[in-house]
């Protein structure tokens, strides 16, 4: 029997094993050839997830990049939803996000109500999300389209804290993101705080534009690193992200 997304996730969690995440904005997606390039590489590049989603989809590419994605490789196709609109049943699962780093009722379960018939009508895994901002030098797209107020990255006590109450809520997993397009990334002392501080497996996105900063968030932590944005200014980035977690995985005699 096929393993769950959900499963692979905590069993990876367990051995130490890090994982590799690639997310494409259907709003940033060029051409179909620029997509299939990329595809191919995630899948030379030892990819584990694509995520596929983006704060504000102006187009309606979901769709043709999540079928892209399935008929050209085998790596899983999560939606990381902005919105309850970006649901696409050809998905492998859905991040279902509750941004409990914010005090915007509508992200915490608004609209959960208005997308959750539609997800258990699907065959999509549902993978129930603590969502967490933080704060990086200006605003984010997440930020801003959400209208809540990220945590400051010096505040750990305060992301530890809303991510135990995120896993003692039922959360099956913990996603910190500093943002699209971030300059800078979710401190390590940070990542680490949160990390001691919950049992779930810990996903780290926004910022890691550097194989250096890939290296400090995985040893601060980080269970799943999402690369995004910094790809479209080096595309050689996700060949040198996917050696240091090939060689931070090898140490430890789990890849």
């Amino acid at each position: 029997m096929k393993k769950s997304i959900l499963e692979i996730l905590n069993e990876r969690k367990s051995s130490g094993q890090k994982s590799l995440a690639l997310l494409i904005d259907p709003d940033k997606v060029q051409d179909l050839k620029a997509l299939t390039n990329l595809l191919h590489m995630a899948e030379e590049c030892y990819v584990d997830f694509v995520f596929v989603g983006g704060s504000l989809i102006t187009n309606n590419s979901l769709t043709e990049v999540v079928k892209t994605a399935k008929s050209i490789c085998d790596i899983p196709v999560v939606l990381f939803p902005g919105n309850t609109m970006q649901i696409d049943i050809y998905a492998d699962a859905i991040l279902y996000l509750s941004l409990i780093s914010g005090r915007n009722p509508d992200l915490l379960i608004g609209q959960h109500v208005v997308s959750a018939p539609i997800l258990k009508n699907s065959s999509l895994e549902v993978l129930p999300t603590g969502y967490m901002l933080v704060n990086s030098e200006s605003t984010s797209a997440a930020s801003y389209m959400s209208n809540t107020r990220p945590i400051p990255p010096d505040k750990e006590s305060v992301a530890a804290c809303t991510a135990m109450a995120g896993e003692m809520l039922g959360l099956r997993l913990i996603y910190m993101d500093a943002g699209s397009g971030a300059k800078m990334n979710i401190p390590a002392k940070m990542v680490r705080t949160v990390r001691k501080s919950i049992d779930i497996p810990l996903i780290v996105g926004g910022g890691i534009n550097t194989s250096e900063k890939v290296k400090q968030v995985l040893e601060a932590g980080a269970d799943t690193i999402v690369i995004g944005n910094a790809i479209e200014k080096n595309p050689n980035l996700l060949i040198e992200v996917s050696e240091k977690i090939y060689d931070f995985n090898k140490s430890l005699n789990v890849h």
